[in-house]
């Protein structure tokens, strides 16, 4: 026999396989046969492989999403990813924002105060994005990775195995059929053969599917450890980032953090930050001859009815007809009016008068 011959001879016997399990099938789907059922254990097996593999594949692509919003820059890494090439680096939206604010912060002039602030943002804004990125590697490592893997790999194999199983079962089937059909005895003797063989070969692969599937308990411990691994790893981000802002608050402590609305028809003043603003310190600091007024020093002043000089620490736009516009360094006269809210002074400058926020001023001596 040639190899062509026996080539032949196996196309045919796969065809006639095929004929014979589609036949079982059809034939089962119109209850016009009996069907081999599995055990209860393999069936909750099968149910438990199938369930696993379902969110598996929604954690996956939703913490795709999480980590990375923009779905072109998911289909180039996925793109990537496939020809095993590594991707671009690419500035990320927090590093992109930053560099425009320390941008902006150098071109108004960083011995502005919005300058200065802008280029303290930005540099926070960069630090948060390398935090960002950090994130991103380590949660792909240690969390993607290894639910793809199962996906990819040990899910795959559990499927094809299952097929298996499944045509194994028909050819089980279709030989009971083939029995019950059987009346001469060489007939019977033949298809009763054929049964055993097909019997074996269905438990054999029954057992091989069933250890199988008995992996998907050591796959859920796995998957659980990846799990710790992933909010480690979004632990260590906020941390990060929380610090980074506690930081930066710090830096900014001294500007107002509460500003004007020009089209407020009353203004309320600027809040200062409880730990570190300028006139809200609890204790004066003497730099170049000027002082910095703590709270007691600001209520004596609004008891006495006298004038004092003060620094202008920030640019003011006066809300309305009864505020006072003020230029960052300039110095003007203040004083307090009976009645007046406590979080603001009357200001002067020359022939010019009207309210002032406190918080944006620097008594001297």
């Amino acid at each position: 026999m040639n190899i062509m011959d026996f080539n032949v001879k196996k196309l045919a016997a796969d065809a006639g396989t095929f004929l014979s399990r589609a036949v079982q099938f059809t034939e089962e789907k119109l209850g016009q046969a009996e069907k081999t059922e599995l055990d209860a254990h393999l069936e909750n097996l099968l149910s438990k492989a199938e369930c696993t593999k379902i969110w598996t594949e929604k954690i996956m692509k939703q913490t795709e999403v999480l980590l990375q919003p923009n779905p072109n820059a998911r289909i180039e890494e996925f793109v990537y990813e496939k020809l095993d090439r590594k991707a671009p680096s690419r500035i990320n939206n927090p590093e992109l924002l930053g560099q425009y604010m320390i941008d902006a912060g150098t071109e108004f002039g960083p011995g502005t105060a919005y300058g200065n602030a802008l280029i303290k943002c930005g540099e926070t804004q960069k630090r948060i994005g390398t935090a960002d990125r950090e994130l991103i590697q380590t949660s792909a490592l240690n969390f993607l990775t290894p639910l793809r893997n199962f996906i990819e790999g040990d899910y795959k194999t559990i499927a094809k195995e299952r097929k298996l199983l499944q045509n194994k079962r028909l050819d089980l089937d279709a030989a009971k059929t083939r029995l019950k059909k059987a009346k001469a005895a060489e007939t019977r003797a033949s298809s009763e053969q054929e049964l055993r063989i097909t019997q074996s070969e269905f438990d054999r692969q029954a057992e091989i599917t069933r250890l199988l599937l008995e992996g998907i308990s050591s796959t859920h411990a796995h998957h659980l450890r990846c799990l710790n691994d992933f909010v480690e790893a979004q632990m260590t981000y906020y941390a990060q980032c929380y610090q980074y802002m506690l930081d930066l608050q710090k830096q900014l402590g001294s500007f107002p953090s509460i500003y004007h609305c020009n089209n407020n028809q009353t203004s309320v003043a600027p809040i200062p930050s409880a730990s570190s603003n300028v006139i809200g310190s609890s204790a004066s600091t003497s730099t170049s001859g000027l002082v910095i007024t703590s709270p007691s020093n600001l209520t004596d002043l609004k008891e006495c009815s006298g004038n004092r000089k003060a620094r202008v620490l920030y640019d003011y736009d006066a809300a309305n007809s009864t505020e006072l516009s003020l230029l960052a360094d300039e110095v003007i006269t203040v004083f307090s009016v009976i009645g007046m809210d406590s979080d603001w002074l009357m200001g002067e400058r020359g022939n010019q008068k009207g309210r002032v926020p406190i918080t944006y001023l620097e008594l001297l001596n």
